[in-house]
């Protein structure tokens, strides 16, 4: 299961999955993209571990990375409260 997460201005989709039962949390980024369907890559919390990185620049990633780990505390806790809807009860 993936919850959302954050929708950005350029509608990229930052998702992420439930916390695995060896503590991980997948969390995958997904932008439209005319050329090439969807650019994506995905990250693995808490280790940082990115994969799977098709067609974002390198600035674009950085911009990632930075969202990622400003975000990971929040990220963990709502994966294991069904997601951010789930956790703030709306």
């Amino acid at each position: 299961m993936m919850y959302p997460y954050m929708t950005l201005n350029d509608d990229t989709e930052i998702t992420h999955s439930e916390m695995k039962a060896d503590g991980r949390v997948k969390v995958y980024i997904e932008t439209p993209d005319e050329k090439n369907g969807f650019r994506h890559a995905t990250c693995w919390l808490p280790d940082y571990r990115w994969e799977d990185i098709f067609a974002y620049s390198d600035m674009e990633l950085t911009y990632f990375k930075k969202i990622i780990r400003n975000n990971a505390h929040l990220i963990l806790e709502f994966s294991q409260e069904g997601g951010i809807t789930n956790a703030s009860n709306f």
